[in-house]
Order: structure tokens, then sequence, then C-alpha cells
């Protein structure tokens, strides 16, 4: 897709593994939803040490089974299909952070 080529716009959510929406993890949700609406790529990374708006550190080397780790969701697309996923992931979500930024992408093959 060499005309995702430029600047384009990257969504990141943050939210923890044990998010979920339906019984299901919330970041498989998230990313099967950018499948499905053809969204360019979307990539969950976990963290290994964290905290958010709870203040509550979650680490890897601390974990234990009632804690998660932190997750983000990156998803790169153009402005308007950004704009598009936007007010369908926003519900699902019942806590977390979104941002949005203005990237340039060099390479997409």
């Amino acid at each position: 897709m060499a005309g995702l080529l430029g600047k384009q716009k990257m969504l990141r959510i943050y939210i923890s593994e044990n998010d979920t929406i339906d019984g299901r993890p919330l970041y498989k949700a998230i990313v099967e939803l950018c499948s499905e609406q053809g969204i360019a790529g979307a990539t969950v990374l976990r963290g290994i040490y964290g905290y958010g708006s709870r203040g509550e550190i979650h680490s890897s080397r601390t974990l234990t089974l009632s804690s998660s780790l932190p997750l983000v969701v990156e998803i790169i697309d153009t402005e308007e299909n950004i704009d598009a996923i936007l007010p369908l992931i926003d519900p699902m979500m019942s806590g977390g952070m979104i941002t949005i930024e203005m990237i340039n992408v060099l390479k997409y093959e």
C-alpha cells in the first residue's frame, strides 16, 4: 500500500491486560475491529513496567494473578481512516487513555 507513505495518523490506546469487552480481551477486540474495518495496521505492545491514572505500578517481576501489565495498541492509517474508527473504539473502553499524533511513514511493505 504505497498510498500510506508520508504524513499519516497514529492512534495509541493505553489499556491493561485484564480489560475486557463482552467477556473477551479488549486488545483483541480492538485489533479485530481494525482488521474488519480495513485499517492498515495495528500492533499490541506489552509493557513490562508502568502505571496509569490510578497510580498503581504494574511489573512483570511482581505479577500476580490479580494484576495485569499495561498494554499499548498502536493503530496507523490515513487521517480519514483513523478519524472514522475512533468513534467505534471509544465506546469499547471503560478506562485507559487514547492519544493521536501525526506521523511520517517512511516504509510500508
